[in-house]
């Protein structure tokens, strides 16, 4: 009844990838039941599975609630919502039953979040093609998760201790991104970068920059006029409102600044254009965090990894990151 540590929700993620022998070799570390309590929400079966792939010691126990869980290192707490075989969850090969399972572990971890029966979600990794399968209408994680929370104004961040990048734009085609980005959108996620580095990590007058879209963003639309008709108006708005931010700067020489500390975090226009410079950094163990959210969701920055799926040979550190970076969001 004293515990003051944070019940955090470990979703599998897709069950014939990675996630499972990660959460394994996460939870082998006593560090995090240090700080926080682990709920694992997926499948005991596979989990079973991924401990003797691991060869680990861990004990296995079935948690019915939240609040029924032990939490204590050399055990592992799962909520267990799905019944798949090893004939039906085979390594490296989704369906639409697996692909239904994970999607039923994020909704259950969303739900027990929006009802404060966990203090913040973690999610493994997941794909767009077992959603596909499993007959979802979304790409990710991120655009699951907000309409389930009814939320409309949210961004991707991925977040490590030298650099922190937030996008206008998620998945869509690069030859989409000019027409899809507006003033209105960036100013948006300016705002939602600013409030979410003040209140999800502590920094009391974060500064942000803007990159550019085009190369030397724009060279005073020599190379296109994004910059001059729309991102930089936007970044001029959102400091009338008080944000210190500026920009926007060549993307090529603002990567190198932010990760020296100038900036607490760069909104950036396009997918790669963040996550390159962002994972030559923090590949191991960068975080995928949801800004505007109701509840706390942070993420590993990897994919399944179908390749190496259940070699036990996949690295953990992106998790065990990703766990402590909830952790250190839901105290504040």
């Amino acid at each position: 009844m004293n515990d003051k540590r944070p019940v955090i929700g470990i979703t599998m993620g897709d069950p014939v990838g990675i996630g499972p022998e990660i959460i394994v070799s996460a939870l082998d570390d006593p560090f995090i039941y240090e700080q926080c309590r682990p709920l694992v929400i997926g499948d005991v079966n596979i989990m079973k599975r991924a401990v003797k792939l691991k060869k680990s010691k861990l004990i296995l126990l079935s948690a019915k609630s939240p609040e029924k869980g032990i939490y204590t290192h050399g055990t592992v707490d799962i909520l267990s919502i799905s019944d798949l075989t090893a004939k039906i969850a085979m390594p490296g090969n989704p369906d639409a039953k697996t692909g239904e399972a994970m999607l039923n572990y994020i909704n259950k971890a969303v739900d027990l979040a929006m009802d404060k029966e966990i203090a913040a979600m973690v999610t493994c990794p997941i794909t767009k093609t077992a959603m596909k399968m499993a007959g979802s209408k979304f790409h990710g994680h991120t655009e699951l998760i907000a309409e389930r929370t009814g939320t409309k104004d949210y961004a991707m961040m991925l977040a490590g201790d030298k650099l922190r990048v937030v996008l206008v734009t998620i998945h869509i085609p690069l030859s989409e991104v000019s027409k899809t980005i507006t003033m209105e959108k960036i100013v948006k996620i300016i705002r939602i970068t600013g409030s979410s580095l003040k209140n999800r990590f502590g920094i009391k007058s974060p500064v942000i920059a803007v990159a550019g879209l085009n190369p030397h963003a724009g060279e005073d639309s020599m190379f296109g006029p994004q910059e001059k008709e729309i991102i930089a108006p936007a970044v001029k708005q959102a400091g009338n409102e008080g944000l210190n931010v500026s920009g926007p700067f060549p993307p090529d020489t603002l990567f190198y600044h932010a990760a020296k500390g100038k900036y607490h975090g760069v909104v950036c226009m396009y997918h790669d254009q963040g996550l390159i410079p962002f994972k030559m950094i923090h590949f191991n163990d960068g975080v995928n965090t949801t800004l505007g959210l109701p509840i706390i969701r942070t993420s590993v920055d990897h994919g399944t990894a179908y390749d190496i799926a259940w070699k036990g040979i996949a690295d953990a550190s992106s998790l065990r990151a990703s766990v402590k970076m909830a952790v250190l969001q839901a105290k504040i």
